[in-house]
């Protein structure tokens, strides 16, 4: 019985990973879509294998409402473009070497200007494919047919049945970035402490860098979050959430980028003292106590920042606070050891002092005030952006109004 309460376990465990799995969830909803539009196809067009139906519903469906709408647009005005131009040149020349080339020339010259971005290729494969037949007329408007049959199908698949909102996959992302830059400043704080080689600090230094990477993967994970709030009958709020988590990386990247910098300012402390022990141990130990509460402020700060309810972020905050009251106290008594040390030996005052300017900047970064002016300057920034958007295309409307009065007149 427990054998088998375990394997059920198990199965239930790794179906919830894979929902919150974006490749995953894409992965089925996409076969999905594609066979629907294949069967629609079928019914509706005179080829006997409408494959350009499947086809397309593949591209279009993607992770979010957004991607999917915006896509199909692009898709099938891509397709259309590229039949229309096969059109024109089988009226005037049939398929050889040069009209095969001047048709490629063509279609991907119009669709830059049609500005089809991403599938400016499918211009030209569309309009060989249609030039390439005996029958233009009949295979180009089927294919038109097909085209906007598996754009339709994808388009109402995610209106039907909204896709996932990608928030929590986001959050996890930036509170594992977080965890990670928390363990990285316990060792280079713990480097402090002791006589490591200068081979040892650079090593940290390399780990400092490779947060570039990390933070560029859980940017990929935002911007997927972001697409999935933006027209999702689900979401309310949507900018809200958009603003709080990019603001939230935005000050974990300053964050990850001033670590690089301590752990630069280790290594050459490590070259100046030539495998002596770096600090004494008084200030070595104040500045180890100081990097633990930085780093537990860290986490807190990226549980504050991808908190689902107010409770959750309220006792985030309030952790966050009492952290970085005592890394500031540690901070302060850091600053005193070292200002003893430096006028002892002034030759490294510019290391030491840095080494505290680099932990007032991650302290002021994860401050929540200085948090909430930055997202409060966000907010007004994409409110004004959106206002301005408005007012210009109110602004065009009522000037083609005109023009066509006027042409009418």
């Amino acid at each position: 019985m427990a054998r088998g309460e375990g394997r059920h376990d198990r199965v239930g465990g790794l179906f919830a990973r894979l929902r919150r799995d974006p490749f995953a969830v894409q992965t089925v909803r996409s076969a999905a879509a594609a066979t629907l539009s294949y069967v629609v196809a079928l019914q509706l067009s005179s080829e006997p294998a409408p494959l350009t139906a499947p086809l397309t519903a593949l591209l279009v469906v993607q992770v979010t409402l957004y991607s999917t709408v915006t896509t199909s647009l692009r898709r099938v005005n891509s397709v259309v473009v590229g039949v229309l131009i096969a059109i024109a040149f089988s009226a005037v020349v049939g398929l050889s070497w040069w009209s095969l080339a001047l048709v490629i020339l063509a279609s991907l010259l119009v669709g830059r200007l049609v500005r089809v971005e991403e599938f400016i290729p499918e211009v030209a494969i569309s309009a060989m494919l249609v030039l390439g037949v005996t029958q233009v007329s009949d295979t180009a408007w089927d294919r038109v047919l097909e085209t906007l049959i598996g754009a339709v199908v994808g388009m109402l698949f995610n209106l039907l049945l909204a896709p996932p909102v990608w928030v929590d996959t986001a959050g996890d992302s930036i509170e594992d970035l977080a965890r990670r830059m928390r363990l990285l400043l316990l060792d280079v704080a713990d480097e402090f402490t002791g006589a490591p080689p200068v081979e040892q600090a650079a090593t940290r230094l390399h780990e400092a860098r490779r947060l570039d990477n990390d933070v560029a993967d859980v940017d990929g994970a935002l911007r997927t979050a972001e697409d999935s709030l933006r027209l999702n009958p689900r979401v309310k709020e949507g900018l809200l959430h958009r603003v709080v988590l990019r603001t939230g990386l935005d000050t974990l990247e300053i964050c990850a980028v001033v670590l690089r910098v301590l752990a630069r300012t280790l290594t050459d402390l490590a070259k100046h003292r030539g495998g002596h022990q770096l600090l004494p141990e008084p200030a070595a130990l104040s500045i180890r106590e100081t990097a633990q509460y930085t780093a537990d402020a860290i986490v807190s700060f990226a549980v504050l920042v991808t908190a689902p309810g107010s409770e959750d972020a309220e006792a985030a905050e309030t952790r966050l606070a009492g952290e970085l009251r005592a890394a500031r106290v540690c901070r302060d008594h850091a600053a005193d050891r070292l200002l003893a040390l430096a006028l002892a030996d002034p030759g490294r005052w510019q290391l030491y002092g840095a080494l505290l300017t680099e932990v007032d900047r991650i302290l002021d970064e994860l401050d929540p005030e200085h948090r909430g002016h930055r997202l409060m300057e966000e907010l007004d920034r994409r409110v004004r952006e959106r206002s301005d958007r408005r007012r210009r295309l109110a602004l065009r409307d009522r000037w083609e109004s005109r023009r066509t009065t006027r042409a009418d007149g």
